[in-house]
């Protein structure tokens, strides 16, 4: 019975070629986006589940306020790591790890380096804490000695070819000896860190401090089997009032300090190892994590295109139902049970569905490139033809089989033979209303998807022309300028000589957030509890502010005709706010230096106030700023003309050679990092256009099928009046006018919620674009204009037919 079935399923499709084709195009584009998508949620949900006991693995964060600025960080302190273990039993390991900035390194005897971008300090159980594997060396005495470091087996190639290095003596920055301890593999792309070298932890004095207000370490634990990690995060306030009240005390001249009530202004937390990546965006992380949000968007998104090439093939199958009908008839006549018949059209169902599903995967395997390129993955053909991909796409053909074909079946089993014979068949408004309905949301979809596509490019074009309080354009960034150490300043003045470069000034710091470094500063010069602020502290020189075009909006800039300027500061406007300074100029703000443990206070007085400017996302709150004089020598940035930049670019890498021979060169721009802290915008903003293109691609196959079922019931009409000397355009007008009512209902609740959904969007930005009624009847007018043509073709066909043959029956 089944091959029967199968048997009359292929001679049905053969006949029916064009509705075939329609079938199968539809569901082929639906399954492969879904499949695609699914790729992509499943690669970003498995994050960090490599990883030896993952389960139980939890990192420590801290957050914190002072002076009503609250922040939130992925690191804790120095000693947290080994307290934890001491006094709670539920932990029975952690280690430490302390991103640190690039460092170069170098082969004794050899006039080569190679740069390490991605570099950390690591405690010495870093490999056995996560199940990191070793190429070469021991997992207990790697990283156990000061100066000792590990590379991946990739830099290690790179650098030693083939040989085993380990006890290899190699130079960093040209100045300190390490030996290679251990090669290991690299992480997969699926984890929250990737780091090309680690540093022994014993190397770095900072990590036998006992200071715990001083955060800066990445700190993971690993919980007892079955433990729940909210029961021993309950017990960090107490923790914290230990260790951090009496710093806090000291620091502030605090009579007593509650740290462990729930409005603390300071607490620890945990975060579970496998939601950092989704779940944890926050100071300090490693890289720049994913978002669950986009996620639930996705998943969203690879359901609805499914569901459409579900909704076509309903659509369409009822299209071609009077066709069928006589079919239906005949074999109800000779006997065929109704069991027999929705059999038939659901085995129809599937064996377009496993065409459908077949192509799928092939069509996916052809759009992998694109597809990486939009999310920056590396997906390739063994992660779609594998076992578990090859399950799901068994399931999904049996599933959407099913549910595509389930009213078609139905809906034509139901035809009674007497009427069919009789050519009497009464299709009735019931079965109009569902397939109307199922454009409607068809159409809803599709014009949510392409509203929600506009506004993340207007979003994306705000941020891109937003005034900023700084200039982005046309300044370049050379990195790593204290391989120069004294020559800096020679580097910059040489650069200087060429008349196409406008001005340049030495920082670590620059509105991109390139470096982050938060300290403790009060009004006046005795510490109060009231008048404690935490602000962003930053060294720049007397160029800083004119080079990078930002504007003095009280006082001065820095200037080497002040010598008291050495104890000078400027503050940003959201400082003045914050630290309420009725007057700031010639006011007196005081910071501590020296070690936590015995802190010194320095007097500051404010010689200038710079207007607020945006140093990170868009996304936040402008946070409060000081600028001192100081050497910090990470970039030199240079304002340069635009006409000629690879020729300036030549010029300024011919004067980094004269100066430092035999040093690398790399150089960024401002604009595109600033460009890049929007990666995930400008990420879901592609994806979205491209699916929001095929999402209403497959909802006018629906349409079509809609058309071709009116024109179809409609077709005796159409001759009739076009004998009696209707024109074209009257009957193409009276075929089409309630296609446009349907996606005119379409776009009014398509409309209600896109404003919903991208109204939430948009609140992740605490600076953003309004919803704009254009972007919405400019969707409205595509996807209607669209639809229109759509329905023109079929109607035209109809229009133009030969009524002659429409009633040589009658």
């Amino acid at each position: 019975m089944i091959k029967n079935y199968i048997k009359v399923a292929f001679r049905s499709l053969i006949n029916q070629k064009f509705y075939s084709i329609l079938n199968i195009a539809g569901l082929s584009v639906g399954l492969s986006c879904f499949l695609l998508i699914a790729l992509y949620v499943n690669d970003e949900l498995s994050y960090d589940q490599f990883h030896k006991e993952s389960e139980n693995i939890y990192r420590m964060d801290f957050q914190g306020e002072l002076g009503g600025n609250g922040f939130v960080t992925a690191l804790s302190s120095a000693p947290a790591a080994k307290t934890l273990v001491d006094e709670f039993p539920e932990v029975i390991d952690a280690t430490r790890m302390r991103s640190t900035d690039s460092w170069l390194l170098r082969r004794i005897n050899s006039t080569s380096s190679f740069k390490f971008e991605k570099v950390s300090w690591a405690d010495q159980n870093i490999f056995s804490f996560f199940g990191i594997p070793l190429v070469y060396g021991d997992p207990e005495n790697a990283l156990k000695g000061p100066n000792q470091l590990a590379i991946t087996e990739t830099m290690a190639k790179n650098i030693f070819g083939d040989i085993d290095p380990v006890g290899e003596t190699v130079q960093l920055d040209n100045e300190t000896n390490y030996v290679v301890s251990a090669v290991y593999k690299e992480l997969p792309p699926n984890s929250h860190f990737h780091y090309d070298m680690l540093l022994s932890m014993e190397t770095l004095q900072e990590s036998k401090s006992s200071v715990w207000l001083s955060i800066n370490f990445s700190t993971y634990i690993r919980l007892t089997d079955g433990t729940n990690y909210k029961q021993v995060e309950a017990k960090l306030p107490e923790l914290a009032q230990r260790k951090i009240g009496d710093e806090l005390k000291n620091a502030l001249n605090l009579d007593d300090v509650d740290l462990t009530s729930p409005d603390s202004p300071a607490r620890f937390t945990f975060t579970p190892l496998k939601d950092i990546h989704l779940k944890s965006d926050k100071l300090g992380e490693h890289e720049a994590n994913g978002d669950i949000k986009y996620i639930y968007i996705f998943s969203a998104v690879a359901i609805f295109i499914l569901l459409l090439a579900c909704i076509n093939f309903m659509n369409l199958a009822t299209a071609r139902s009077t066709k069928r009908a006589k079919e239906v008839g005949v074999r109800k006549v000779m006997g065929a049970y109704k069991s027999h018949l929705v059999n038939q059209f659901l085995t129809e169902a599937i064996v377009i569905s496993t065409i459908s599903t077949i192509l799928a995967a092939f069509i996916s395997m052809l759009l992998l490139p694109l597809f990486n390129e939009l999310t920056l993955k590396e997906f390739n053909e063994n992660d779609i033809f594998n076992l578990p991909i090859m399950g799901l796409l068994t399931a999904i053909t049996i599933v959407v089989g099913l549910l595509a074909g389930s009213y078609p079946s139905f809906y034509l089993s139901q035809f009674k033979p007497v009427e069919t014979l009789k050519g009497k068949l009464n299709l009735g408004m019931k079965s109009a209303g569902i397939r109307s309905t199922l454009v409607v949301i068809q159409f809803t979809i599709s014009i949510s998807m392409i509203i929600g596509t506009a506004v993340v490019f207007d979003q994306l074009s705000y941020i891109q022309n937003k005034k900023l309080g700084f200039n982005k354009d046309h300044i370049i960034m050379v990195k790593d300028a204290w391989l120069l150490d004294e020559k800096v300043n020679v580097f910059k003045q040489e650069v200087l000589k060429d008349s196409r470069v406008l001005s340049g000034t030495i920082a670590s710091f620059l509105p991109v957030r390139t470096a982050n470094n938060n300290n403790m500063f009060f009004k006046g010069t005795n510490p109060q509890s009231d008048d404690n602020f935490i602000l962003g502290n930053y060294n720049i020189d007397y160029d800083y502010i004119p080079t990078l075009g930002m504007e003095i909006k009280e006082g001065r800039n820095f200037s080497k005709e002040f010598g008291t300027d050495s104890t000078g500061i400027i503050l940003n406007e959201s400082a003045v706010s914050i630290m309420n300074l009725e007057s700031p100029i010639g006011s007196i703000v005081s910071g501590y230096t020296g070690s936590m443990e015995n802190p010194t206070v320095v007097n500051y007085k404010v010689i200038g106030v710079v207007k607020d400017f945006h140093f990170s996302s868009l996304r936040d709150n402008i946070g409060p700023i000081l600028f001192e004089l100081g050497n910090s020598n990470g970039f030199v940035s240079f304002k340069i003309k635009g006409d000629d930049v690879p020729g300036v670019i030549a010029s300024i890498r011919e004067s980094w050679e004269t100066v430092g021979p035999g040093q690398p060169f790399d150089f960024d721009f401002l604009d595109q990092r600033f460009s890049d802290l929007y990666k995930s915008e400008q990420q879901i903003g592609s994806i979205f256009s491209v699916f929001a293109f095929l999402a209403i691609f497959i909802a006018c196959l629906g349409l079509y099928g809609l058309a071709a079922f009116t024109t179809e019931q409609k077709t005796k009409e159409i001759g009739i009046r076009k004998v009696l000397g209707a024109s074209v355009s009257s009957i193409i007008t009276l075929l089409s006018k309630e296609f446009v009512k349907l996606v005119t209902i379409s776009f009014v609740i398509a409309a209600l919620i896109s404003t919903f959904f991208m109204n939430k969007w948009l609140e992740d930005f605490v600076y953003r674009t309004n919803l704009k009624p254009i972007t919405f009847i400019l969707a409205g007018l595509i996807s209607l204009s669209i639809a229109w043509i759509t329905m023109g073709i079929q109607s035209y066909k109809a229009a133009t037919g030969n009524p002659a043959k429409t009633l040589k029956s009658e």
